[in-house]
Order: C-alpha cells, then structure tokens, then sequence
C-alpha cells in the first residue's frame, strides 16, 4: 500500500514505525523530521491547505492519507481527500470540531447523553470571574479552540486562573469546568462512521514534573497496558467495552445524527471517578504521547483498519492482531519547555540507546545540520521501551534514555512507577 502520512512529530514516527513493521507497504511523510527522514522519504508540503496535499496525493497515487495532527482537519484536508477520491484516515472539517471547539464537544456529550463534568462557557473575565466564584478549587479552565495542548490549566490558584483565562480569551470563549477526582485514561477507537473498534488503553502524563508537579504540557510519558483496571472493572476489557458502549458508540450516533457524520479515530480521554467513566475531552486524532505505546503492541492489522475506516468498510475488516506485551515511553524535552524552550542544541547517544533491545526513538521535535542532530522545539524525543511486562518495558526506556544527551533537557523519573 502506498502510504502518504502527514505531520512532524513522534505520534507521526510511531504511526510510520508500526505500519513500516508490518511490512509491505511504501510510505512517505510531510513535512517529517530528522528521525522519520532516516526510515522514509519525505516532503514539504503544506499539511494545512487542502488543495496542495491533495495535488501531492493524487499526483503521487498514493491508496492512504492517515493525517496525524489536528490542524489539518481543522482546515478541511480530509474533505479535500475524499472530494478527490483519496482514502483519508481523519474526520471532515465539521466532524473535526469535535476537538477544534470544546463548546462544540459538550454540546454533543450532551445529545449523546455521555457522562462529563458540568461546565460554564465565559466569553469575558469578567464571566470567568463569575464562574469561578460560584465553582470550588482546583479550578479547571480550558481554552474553547485548539491550542497545541496548552490550553487547559488546572490549580487552586485563582490568580493563575484568571491569568490563564485572560492570555487564551482573545481567542476564544473559555470554559470552566468541574473538578473530577481519580485517575486518567485515554483510549482510541477507530471508526467509519458506524462500525467501532478500540485499542488498547494507555495513560499519559501531562504534568512537567515527578509526582504531578509543575505545568501542564502536551504530554511526559505514557504506558500501556493499563493493570490498574481489572481492580476497578475485572479486567482492563470490561472497562474498553463499557467506554465503547456508553461513551463511543453514542458519540458517534449523536454525530451521525446530527450531520456530522465522524470517521476516523475517535481519542477519548476519560477519567475514573467514584461514580463512573467520565469523559475529559475527545480529540479527532491520534494522541501523543500515548500512539508511542499503543501501536508497537499491535502486531498485524493497523493500515487495513486505517483504509477500512476511511472507505467505510470498518464492519467488515480484518481484527486488529495484538502482541502480549507492554510499552513505556518517556519524553524528553528542551530547556524552558513548555514555556520558552530553547532550541538549536546538539543530541547525542541515539543510536547507543537504539542498540538496547526492545528500545526505540521516536523523533518528536529534531532537526539535521552541521552539528548533527539537534533540538527544534519543546518535547525532543521519546524514548519507547516494550517488553514482556511494564517492569521490562519501563526498565528498557529509563535505560534508553540514560545514554542520550542534551543540554538542559528534562525528562520525568516516575513513568509507569506505580503501574
């Protein structure tokens, strides 16, 4: 199969990793990086405008277009596709709004009766002011539209609150929402519109620092699998398919029914409360930096079900073939992330940590030049350990990463640690 994947990160490495270790199938990315460069050709192209990715796409033949990010399917790149008669993996730009506007995700939680935490939207301060007076710290506060992962804040800091409030409210409404208690999960479900079929769950880390300290980021580490929920559930498929039942197949009925019909992946990021599975957030895409985890268990399978979403033949594909192990990545980012990292700085001991069995890295923000590899934005790399078991997997990452070098980077020590 010819393969045209869009974007430049590691959720876009691992993506191109997966489909690679199957074998068989040629594949180019746009715009990549200095990582995926080294795996597979690459191109510059626009990813956001429609008009030149689908030029490329049908000039290039190409079977599949599996979009990474969201700004693509916020700009209407899958909609090109199929105009043109090119298999896209992603939702139209409607569907898309699903991620591109919270507003528009809780209206739709709402007509699909799916479990989420109660919300107020403010367009002002001094509605944000309002909303936080009558809600009870932590605050949560979300900015409405894409923001790369750095809109959404959560502190018992009211003055950082309304400072959160005041730097998103420019562009767009912001949302407060309530507080919900217990541990996170995410979990991706790949659709055609009607036919539903999960993956594993992962969980991620979006705090800067161990033990949950510091900022908020796109993301430190993730691991699957997820052993914590045969406690809760029986088993960590009794929860899949009660999320399936009572979060993802409602979803995508209320958008079907709605006209907004969704095909693509579904990434529904939940958490466990004492009263149930509530929904944080969906987004329209792959979710980084849980991809990393996900995809290297899965065996055989992944570009049929990628194209069997796409052309609505979901139904009647093929079953996703799983390995029995575990994968733990951890991130490593530049200094100043998420803030003002600080980019142009040399990496070495890539290649001794990919020597390591059961290693891999997977480029997130790099570049080549005459130094070598170098560091080209906030999270760098993520270094990808599997195994047998989390402990191996963990073990094989921490490993990994204690041979790469870059001035500055940062990195959690506590990935998986209680899994």
């Amino acid at each position: 199969m010819r393969i045209l994947v869009l974007g430049s990160g590691a959720r876009e490495h691992a993506i191109i990793a997966a489909l690679l270790a199957e074998g068989g199938h040629e594949i180019t990315a746009a715009p990549g990086n200095a990582g995926i460069t080294r795996e597979v050709e690459t191109v510059r192209v626009d990813i956001k405008s429609p008009e030149l990715v689908t030029e490329f796409a049908v000039d290039g033949a190409f079977d599949l277009v599996v979009i990474g990010p969201e700004a693509p399917l916020v700009a209407g790149v899958a909609d090109a596709l199929h105009k043109a008669g090119v298999p896209a993996f992603g939702p139209t730009k409607a569907a898309a709004r699903i991620e591109g506007s919270k507003s528009f995700a809780k209206d739709v939680m709402a007509r699909a009766g799916v479990p989420t935490g109660i919300d107020t939207t403010a367009t002002t301060l001094d509605e944000v002011r309002t909303a936080l007076d009558a809600a009870t710290p932590p605050y949560v506060l979300k900015a409405d539209g894409l923001a790369a992962g750095k809109g959404v804040i959560v502190t018992e800091d009211r003055a950082a609150a309304e400072a959160h409030a005041e730097q998103f409210l420019p562009d767009g409404p912001i949302l407060i929402e309530e507080f919900l208690a217990g541990p996170e999960v995410s979990l991706f479900v790949l659709t055609d519109g009607e036919a539903v079929v999960p993956l594993a769950p992962a969980q991620d880390y979006k705090r800067l620092g161990d033990g949950d300290a510091g900022p908020n980021t796109g993301g430190m580490g993730a691991y699957s699998p997820l052993p914590w929920l045969a406690e809760r559930f029986g088993s960590e498929q009794a929860f899949v398919d009660e999320v399936v039942e009572t979060v993802a197949k409602p979803t995508i009925r209320a958008m079907a029914d709605a006209g907004t019909p969704f095909a693509g992946l579904l990434y529904c990021g939940l958490i466990v409360t004492q009263s149930g599975v509530k929904v944080i957030e969906f987004n329209a895409r792959f979710g980084d930096p849980e991809t990393q985890v996900v995809l290297p268990r899965i065996e055989s399978g992944l570009a049929d079900a990628l194209l069997a979403a796409a052309n609505g033949t979901l139904g009647s594909a093929a079953p996703l073939v799983w390995r029995d192990s575990a994968a733990v990545t951890v991130v490593l980012a530049s200094e100043g992330y998420p803030g003002d990292p600080v980019t142009g700085r040399v990496i070495t001991g890539v290649d001794e940590a990919e020597a390591i069995e059961g290693v891999r890295v997977l480029h997130a923000a790099t570049g080549a030049g005459e130094q070598g590899l170098t560091a080209t934005g906030g999270r760098v790399l993520n270094v990808v350990g599997t195994g047998a078991t989390l402990a191996e997997a963990r073990e094989r990452a921490y490993e990994g990463l204690s041979h790469i070098e870059l001035l500055g980077g940062q990195s959690r020590t506590d990935i998986a640690a209680k899994a």
